[in-house]
């Protein structure tokens, strides 16, 4: 798959974190009794990130004694975080983390749903997309203050855009993060995706470009700096992929090509009859496995 990648894709990335490192990130975990269990303990997290949005956050862990391994937990396009109670029931430390625009972090930043894909798309300096992508990091580093999390055992999962922030955040974080299950990873190959597909996501860039024609070229060069094919090389840690071949909102072709991509040690699952859930239902026991083999958890 040709993707365009920017001859100065890393300068940019390493140049955002220098950016954002210089914003005090302020991390604030208020314990939260009434979604509490007697096993575990849920906390209201918040956090500060690209331009000072402060991002929020569910944080759940196990009451028994740690070092526990980190699961971050990163949402769809659409869906919400949920409290992440059922991972930390498995040994982790969990946390779900709400980017910008999610109905909890929206205060400053809030472009809407349709609206976050093309959100200033043609500039990859103010394209939505930076600030999303360094919230999903931020998120790693406020759970790292936890006494109780273990360093050496990071964890991210998600599907579609989860999984392109599992391959993003595995990129921009190679000596932390410790291995990642991405499914269904959206925001790879972004424009062979708007070819491919007329179903949403994708379909916002094929509306803007509709509305402005001449504006193809700069989209392209822009989303070259986002695109999960591209962030694929810089990956260390273990990889797991998994897609449906009949998935029609994030092409199985573009999981292909950012599987391929990968330099690391990785997986790929394939489902046959399987739209954009990835084949849920039989990977998620794959998945678990693969996260708890690396991170050390016990099953």
């Amino acid at each position: 798959m040709n993707v365009l990648r920017p001859d100065d894709f890393d300068d940019f990335w390493d140049a955002t974190l220098k950016q954002v490192a210089q914003v005090p990130l302020r991390p604030s975990f208020e314990y939260v009794e009434e979604r509490s269990t007697d096993d575990v303990a849920v906390y209201d997290v918040h956090y500060d990130s690209w331009e000072g949005v402060r991002i929020s956050g569910w944080y759940a862990v196990p009451r028994e004694a740690g070092p526990h391994p980190a699961l971050m937990l990163v949402p769809g396009y659409i869906s919400e975080p949920v409290i992440p109670r059922s991972w930390a029931r498995k040994g982790y430390a969990a946390f779900a983390v709400a980017p910008r625009g999610k109905l909890r972090s929206n205060q400053r930043f809030n472009p809407g749903y349709p609206g976050l894909l093309v959100h200033d798309i043609v500039d990859p300096n103010t394209y939505a997309y930076r600030g999303f992508y360094v919230d999903a990091v931020r998120a790693v580093e406020a759970v790292l203050t936890r006494p109780e999390v273990d360093a050496d055992r990071v964890g991210v999962h998600g599907s579609s855009q989860g999984g392109a922030l599992t391959i993003t955040t595995a990129a921009l974080m190679p000596d932390v993060v410790a291995c990642g299950a991405a499914g269904a990873p959206y925001l790879c190959g972004f424009m062979e995706s708007a070819r491919l597909t007329h179903s949403y996501p994708y379909e916002e860039i094929n509306e803007y470009l509709r509305d402005h024609p001449d504006h193809e070229q700069l989209v392209a060069e822009s989303v070259g700096y986002f695109d999960g094919i591209n962030f694929a090389p810089n990956i260390q840690a273990p990889m797991l992929v998994y897609i449906g071949l009949e998935d029609d909102v994030c092409p199985p072709e573009t999981g292909f090509a950012v599987h391929e991509a990968m330099k690391c040690e990785k997986e790929l699952l394939t489902y046959e009859r399987c739209g954009h859930d990835a084949g849920h239902h039989w990977a998620m026991e794959k998945v678990e496995a693969f996260l708890a083999g690396h991170l050390g958890v016990a099953r």
